[in-house]
């Protein structure tokens, strides 16, 4: 008895192709949203939040309950199970097969790799088959919603794909009406677009196949103002020539679909969330000292240069030291040429105390492969597809260093056929399949050559029996040859005997303990014994830090030390090879301690240091990270909280080295950022809540500028309920006020709201200052919602409170905000005086993000006016200087009006170029009000060209977002716009119904 379960359409399961009762739309709901992640743990919040969004805030959980109760009946002999699991979560244990989702995708995957095109046809119809209608249909919460764009996605990656293989079987002639049709709904579509023409040609239609680009051309340049994409005009210049290469149709044994685009000429589309492909190149540099190992190089480079089906997986195992790393990043380094679209690298940490999180990991990924902000999903799965999506169709190399196990790495293998994989490990790893190559310990005339390498002939020829035996008692384990070499090359007086001898008094634990972890530690042992006292506990401090990599100033707050004094005793300790030193970044050269002499120097520490002497020398690291970070956030003073940390800072650097280190604080920023969340959460498991929550409220202006917002929710919110635990209110109200700044940057009003008022009720008799950022804040969310009398009377409460708390960057935003009230409502003068105020107020304090958001709303104030001319400039200079900030996604807010005044004053082509800079850079970083502005002023830009049916699509588009934000006073805005679109189209009945509904919106 098969039982089949579908999202695709309407939610359903059915029995022997006989449809079950599965219950009401909302029991419905629960069974999809645990289906979507089959044989995976979905927490209550989870599900709750998935299956309601915000109206499951009060009582979804109880409800829950009652619908996951009567799943269980409906599923009773279904060949499924809803089972609870600890901590509360449901799984859904299901065959994923029965699925049609995880079917579409495992069919989707078989496609790729099909060995012929008539296979691969067979394969990408069978799973588009499986599509009965618009995925979840009928659901409508904000999660349904994203996944259900998210699937439209894969749907139309998998018809494109189907098409590309059709083409190459010559089916051009029965594609031609489908291409046809798939053109007319997505004429900005590029790849579609050359399939379209593509097939023409070869039908020896050639004149409609460029007509058919002219008409993509002339749309690209008055929808966006840009021009077609390279490959695009190629396939146009091959037709124009009659090509007869591009008549001929070339089978291959692989579905390559990059390959074929290539050999074709078709079009290939940007393939992210940010609309560009970038080319990412995260490999480590190659080693310079690298001995041996040929044959296993040899063995690696033909496995990625068979003809195989499918993404090639290598796996590299063997005990510690034994150089997998190395070998690795010379494998890599020799194989890029072959992965044209990059490479993406990551350390997984496995054995060290800190392993990577594939969420992270793949945050990592998604922002090296061009996806930005808030364009980067906010739970696993979502990561796991968008990854997959992304390197579906490119050449990517992906090296996965130092994993766990299986689990660790299962989530970051690409499903793309062009992709390959390079695992190394510790572990076998069994379960995993994939080419294997286990690296055992080099013979004794590859560990001579390696000590010749690093001690030159001269010196290994005068002694040739002492080196001999010094590879020989190390085990032949690289890393224990290359710290007894790196011990002599430090001491060039030293006789090699001398190692030599030291190292035999240790042979008996060598050969009882056999190879690995242990016979490491005997050989770093050696070199520990040989340094003085102060190096000693200097390298046991370090292996308190946090994280992968680190700068000199914090081992200076470890040591109670100054920055000079830091950095020579970390030259002490590179000079024997147990501190290394990595990437060289803004702000001088980073050092990292192997996870080997970590885990061999925190053994010491725990034996040697007392526990008050690390607490000490933590509570100082994290009063320095503390001080640098609040006074890098001072100096930038671009928030306007305006609320220093710095009296929760217990240690602090001298004046002078601060200076130093922080004279670019967003390059310091941007070096340190991984470190300093390393810190607080460091000191979050230590029980150090506040002054952790201070640090987490300090990185708010840096997590802001360089929309870091995952870092910025994840941290925040961890920090916020370990204040709440605590019973720290004080921390929990600047807690609450940074994450309802973050919930308003990524449109989450509802939520920005209860964290402002939360905020404000725990801020309740603290000083002036913490109540006037909170109320200006959410004075802010009033407005967006165009909540005028709530957001008039929280913003004078604001400046009354900022002005007698001497806090200027918060009067200037509260008395900003009126002034935008004042515009909204009309009353241009009124609003005028007040930016001219703030923009004054923002110069004399240096406040650059009040600057150039006086600027940005003056020139609002001008283009109210019609004076064009003067908001450009407005715009301009305000745009420099979120620019030079480093800031974006705020250069964007002045980039897009000065698209639309531009159109205004005639610049069309320029002013229309702006906007769709503008509109990617918005999508890229998830900002929907942006969008929906951009949007709007593209409608704008139609109606001046007397364009009505682009100017429709673009109004129907912004008054979409603006109404799913709850924005009624741009909503209102965009109606108006929609009206003039069907004006102009002459649709009568259209237009008077949107007028009524902005009319409606003003009178509320």
């Amino acid at each position: 008895m098969a039982t089949l379960f579908g999202i695709f359409g309407t939610i359903e399961v059915r029995r022997d192709g006989v449809p079950v009762d599965a219950g009401h739309a909302v029991q419905r709901r629960v069974l999809a949203a645990l289906l979507v992640d089959a044989e995976r743990v979905v927490s209550a919040d989870t599900l709750v939040d998935r299956v309601w969004g915000d109206a499951g805030a009060t009582n979804g959980r109880t409800k829950l309950y009652g619908y996951v109760s009567r799943l269980r009946q409906v599923l009773a002999g279904e060949a499924a199970a809803l089972t609870r699991e600890r901590g509360g979560g449901y799984r859904l244990a299901v065959e994923p097969a029965s699925v049609d989702v995880h079917r579409f995708r495992e069919l989707s995957g078989l496609a790729r790799k099909a060995g012929t095109d008539e296979r691969a046809e067979a394969l990408w119809r069978e799973a588009l088959d499986l599509w009965r209608g618009s995925a979840f249909d009928g659901a409508d919460t904000p999660w349904f919603n994203a996944q259900r764009d998210l699937l439209d996605g894969e749907r139309l990656a998998a018809q494109l794909e189907l098409v590309d293989v059709r083409l190459r079987l010559a089916q051009h002639g029965r594609l031609v009406t489908e291409l046809l049709a798939r053109a007319a709904e997505r004429p900005l579509d590029e790849r579609v677009v050359g399939q379209l023409m593509l097939a023409l040609y070869r039908c020896g239609r050639q004149a409609e196949a460029l007509d058919g680009y002219e008409r993509a051309r002339r749309l690209l340049a008055d929808e966006l103002g840009v021009d077609p994409g390279a490959e695009l005009r190629r396939l146009h210049g091959r037709i124009l020539a009659a090509d007869p290469e591009l008549a001929v149709v070339r089978p291959v044994v692989r579905a390559d679909a990059a390959k074929q685009a290539h050999e074709s000429g078709a079009a290939v589309p940007p393939a992210n969330a940010a609309g560009r492909q970038l080319v990412p190149r995260l490999l480590p540099p190659d080693l310079s000292l690298f001995v041996g190992r040929e044959a296993e190089l040899d063995e690696a480079h033909r496995l990625f240069d068979g003809d195989t089906s499918g993404p090639v997986t290598l796996l590299v195992t063997g005990p510690a030291g034994v150089g997998k790393t190395a070998f690795a990043v010379r494998t890599a380094h020799g194989l890029a040429a072959r992965f044209p679209d990059g490479q993406l690298h990551a350390d997984l940490r496995g054995f060290g105390d800190e392993p990577a999180e594939p969420f992270a990991v793949l945050g990592t990924f998604l922002r090296a492969l061009g996806t930005s902000g808030g364009s980067v999903p906010g739970e696993l799965a979502d990561r796991v597809h968008l990854y997959r999506t992304l390197l579906a169709r490119r050449r990517v190399l992906v090296v996965l260093d130092n994993a766990a196990d299986a689990e660790q790495v299962r989530d970051l293998m690409p499903s793309g056929g062009h992709c390959a994989t390079l695992v190394t490990s510790r572990t076998t790893l069994a379960e995993m399949s994939g080419r294997r190559i286990a690296l055992g310990v080099l013979g004794s005339v590859t560990g001579l050559a390696l000590l010749c390498e690093m001690l030159g002939p001269e010196r290994t020829g005068a002694e040739p029996e002492a080196a001999r035996s010094i590879v020989e008692t190390c085990g032949g384990l690289p890393l224990a040859v290359w710290v007894a070499g790196a011990r002599l090359a430090a001491r060039p007086h030293w006789p090699l005997n001398r190692v030599a001898r030291a190292l035999a008094d240790e042979q008996r634990k060598l050969d009882e303990l056999a190879v690995g972890h242990i016979a490491v530690r005997a050989s770093l042992g050696l070199t520990y014994r040989g340094m003085a006292e102060a190096t000693q506990r200097a390298l046991g401090m370090l292996a308190l830090l946090p994280g992968p990599d680190f700068a000199p100033w914090a081992p200076a707050a470890l040591l109670d030390v100054d920055l000079s004094e830091a950095e020579a005793v970390l030259d002490d300790l590179v000079e024997v090879h147990l501190v290394q030193t990595g990437a060289v970044g803004a702000t001088g050269i980073r050092y990292q301690l192997h996870d080997l002499v970590r885990l061999f120097a925190r053994e010491h520490a725990e034996r040697s240091l007392s526990y008050r002497d690390r607490a000490g020398a933590l509570d100082r690291l994290l009063g320095a990270s503390l001080h640098l970070t609040d006074f890098a956030a001072g100096t930038l003073s671009v928030d306007f909280e305006g609320i220093p940390q710095k009296d929760l800072a217990t240690w602090r650097l001298p004046e002078a080295d601060t200076g130093a280190l922080l004279a670019d604080p967003l390059a310091w920023f941007d070096d340190e950022r991984q470190f300093l969340v390393g810190v607080t959460e460091q000191a979050l498991d230590r029980g150090e809540t506040a002054p952790a929550a201070g640090l987490a409220t300090a990185l708010t202006a840096f997590f802001q500028v360089g929309s870091h917002f995952d870092d910025w929710e994840r941290l925040q919110s961890r920090a916020l309920k370990a204040t709440l635990s605590s019973g720290d209110e004080h921390s929990a109200s600047k807690l609450h006020r940074c994450l309802g700044e973050l919930t308003t940057i990524l449109d989450r009003y509802p939520e920005a709201l209860h964290h402002f008022e939360q905020a404000l009720l725990l801020a309740e008799g603290q000083e002036p200052t913490y109540r006037a950022s909170a109320t200006a804040g959410l004075a802010y969310v009033y407005r967006l919602l165009g909540e005028y009398d709530s957001a008039v009377l929280h913003f004078e409460a604001a400046v009354e409170l900022a002005g007698s708390a001497g806090n200027v960057n918060c009067l200037v935003y509260a008395t900003n905000g009126l002034g935008v009230i004042d515009l909204e409502r009309g009353h241009v003068e009124a609003a005028v005086a007040r930016f001219t105020e703030c923009l004054r107020a923002s110069r004399l304090a240096g406040y650059l993000p009040g600057e150039a958001q006086a600027l940005r709303c003056l020139g609002q104030s001008h283009r109210a006016r019609g004076a064009y001319r003067d908001a450009a400039d407005a715009y301009r200079q305000a745009a420099v200087i979120s620019e030079n900030l480093g800031d974006r996604l705020t250069a964007t807010h002045a980039t897009c009006w000065l698209g639309d005044v531009l159109v205004r004053l005639g610049e069309h082509h320029e002013g229309r170029r702006l906007l769709a800079k503008s509109l990617w850079t918005y999508r890229e970083f998830g900002n929907l009000w942006g969008e929906a502005a951009t949007l709007y002023a593209l409608a704008e830009a139609q109606l001046a060209a007397g364009r009505a049916a682009p100017a429709r699509r673009r109004a129907e588009a912004a008054v979409r977002i603006w109404r799913h934000i709850g924005s009624s006073t741009w909503l209102a805005v965009g109606l108006d716009t929609l009206a003039q679109a069907h004006g102009l189209a002459g649709e009568r009945e259209a237009a008077l119904r949107a007028r009524a509904e902005a009319a409606a919106l003003r009178t509320v």
